[in-house]
């Protein structure tokens, strides 16, 4: 298979916009792929050389490409750079280098899909010293081959920076489309095998018998399941016959598979963390009394002094961790709490109930206070001692409780009906002041894709960022979207539909902008906005010392200047009150 049909159905995809129209594109690729490269297309078709959960990674800086592309291109680095900053966008860059060669290299052949998967999965390989030679070479070696749409997409793709509007709900409905399969039952594959390039092949050659083959695999990941929001504590209890509440952690959602004594391990974003916390496989490894299992549970990090939970902002910091492992397990220990178990020996326990599969929880491990042991629970239906429970988690530190249903099935993947709620205080809404974006990629393209927010010093009158936003703003206008009724007289669209799309956010902000560095862009504190959020955390990343945990936009603040902005002050008091702090 050629290279250059990928190249162009990258190109077909960046023009269109509509996501039903992508689906028939991708779908219309997949039904011309052949199974051998079924496993390279999928990846490629999302930017990616290796599935999510994988270790490995191409690891190649702007820099190190700068130099391929010149080489390749017979220019200077110079020039590559005087291209680049025109577009901001070195697959642009490469494109008019490329395109200004005569013609292909004399005697080269046609890139294929296999030569160019098997090239970037090389460059993974190569560590150490002469690495980056190697990794510029295999690089060079593509684009000195590739035409100028070619060229652009490959560096695209080493860059991770495709652009081409692909996610993952688009996969999974044009592989049921290719191979006229039901979408639950892709689905559902690919929740308990996150990996579209398997999936698809089973699609195409199983059809739904083969897509419901699909069991779990010790060693990777699947899709956990997640717990919906509650109204009240009252509500939770009263929607299920049997009731158990668990403390709902601030910590990491952490899945332990164990295999004789090799152990994985995955976040709930199926990101492998086994090399970052030794000290938790080498807890797996002495508690564990199962010989095959996976564990479902929740991992919160210890200040080493008080021995207290510690945010999962500060926990985090080990997640990414690659140099100086054991100095972080000294700083910030952990522990586990174990709330599930989903296979034990060889057989998949997520067709049992909670009730029986807790049962095999509690005789699989050996239980470890304040290190390695089953999750703080309460069996009740009583609200009184629901409500006594739920704040003596808040007292711990922890966010809350999970309601769960004894009787309910292990749902991967999914929120509604699964059985589990979660009950959190409810946090005031902040009003902040947009100082800063990035500018968006792919179907934001054009507009600012994420903002900047603050809160204001009342004594210097600075403004101090608290985090980042990108939820909240509409793509599309009401009358975009649907055939909607007209708008009141005098209002516009925004106001009547209540809500701002990230076009008229961007053409507020324009007239503010003071900076620009690349994507990133500085505005003049002027637009204030009410914003809601999970949760406040302490965060060294921000000069206010806070983070909004998963802030998402509500309304525009007109009526506000900057100088009414919620203050430093305000937020330390919301922080203190959240989760029984003091």
């Amino acid at each position: 298979m050629k290279y250059i049909v990928l190249a162009e159905t990258y190109s077909e995809l960046e023009r269109i916009p509509s996501k039903l129209k992508k689906t028939e594109i991708i779908a219309k690729l997949f039904k011309e792929t052949p199974a051998n490269l079924l496993e390279a297309v999928t990846l490629l078709i999302q930017g990616r050389v290796f599935p999510s959960w994988s270790e490995k990674e191409i690891g190649v800086a702007e820099q190190l490409m700068i130099k391929a592309i010149a080489k390749s291109a017979g220019v200077s680095a110079e020039d590559v750079v005087k291209d680049y900053k025109k577009s901001g966008d070195l697959g642009l860059a490469v494109e008019t280098l490329v395109g200004k060669k005569r013609q292909r290299t004399l005697g080269s052949e046609q890139l294929t899909v296999g030569k160019v998967f098997a090239n970037l999965q090389a460059i993974s390989e190569h560590s150490g010293g002469g690495s980056q030679d190697r990794k510029l070479d295999l690089i060079a070696e593509l684009l000195s081959q590739a035409t100028a749409t070619e060229a652009k997409y490959i560096v695209r793709t080493v860059l991770e920076q495709l652009r081409v509007g692909v996610a993952e709900g688009l996969v999974r409905d044009a592989v049921a489309s290719a191979y006229n399969v039901p979408v639950d039952d892709v689905e559902n594959a690919w929740n308990l095998l996150p990996d579209f390039g398997e999936v698809a092949k089973a699609a195409k050659e199983g059809g739904e018998k083969g897509l419901k083959k699909f069991k779990l695999r010790l060693g990777t990941p699947f899709i956990v399941q997640l717990a919906e929001k509650s109204p009240s504590l009252k509500d939770a209890i009263e929607s299920y016959k049997k009731v158990l509440l668990e403390y709902k952690y601030d910590g990491m959602r952490t899945l332990i598979h164990k295999k004789g004594e090799k152990v994985w391990l995955f976040t709930r974003n199926l990101e492998n963390i086994t090399a970052a916390f030794p000290d938790l496989v080498q807890l797996a490894r002495k508690n564990i009394k199962a010989d095959d299992c996976v564990l479902d549970g929740e991992t919160i990090g210890l200040d080493r002094k008080t021995g207290k939970p510690v945010p999962f902002q500060q926990l985090s910091t080990r997640i990414k961790r690659k140099y100086d492992i054991e100095k972080s397990v000294e700083e910030i220990p952990i522990d586990v709490n174990l709330f599930d178990i989903v296979y034990l020996d060889g057989k998949n326990l997520m067709e049992l109930t909670l009730e029986e599969r807790k049962k095999c929880l509690a005789k699989s491990i050996h239980s470890v206070s304040g290190k390695f042991h089953v999750a703080e629970g309460l069996v009740t239906t009583d609200l009184k001692e629901a409500d006594a429970f739920y704040k003596e988690a808040l007292k711990a530190g922890e966010e809350g409780v999970i309601v769960k249903d004894l009787n309910a099935l292990y749902v991967p993947g999914r929120r509604v009906a699964g059985g589990w709620l979660k009950v959190k205080p409810v946090m005031e809404n902040l009003d902040v002041v947009i100082v800063g974006g990035t500018w968006g990629t792919g179907k934001r393209a054009g507009t600012i894709g994420s903002l900047h927010l603050a809160i204001r010093d009342a004594e210097s009158g600075k403004f101090l960022e608290c985090g980042m936003m990108g939820t909240g703003l509409k793509e599309k206008t009401q009358s975009e979207r649907s055939s909607a009724a007209p708008r009141a007289k005098g209002a516009t669209e925004s106001e009547q539909d209540g809500s701002v799309t990230l076009k008229e956010m961007t053409k507020l902000l324009k007239p503010l902008v003071e900076h620009e560095a690349g994507s990133l862009v500085k505005f003049k504190p002027k637009i204030v906005i009410e914003v809601a959020y999970e949760e406040i955390q302490k965060s060294p990343t921000y000069i206010s010392g806070f983070a909004l945990r998963f802030p998402r936009f509500i309304r525009l603040r007109p009526d506000k200047s900057a100088d009414e902005a919620d203050t430093i002050e305000r937020v330390k008091t919301l922080y203190g009150q959240q989760k029984g702090k003091k």
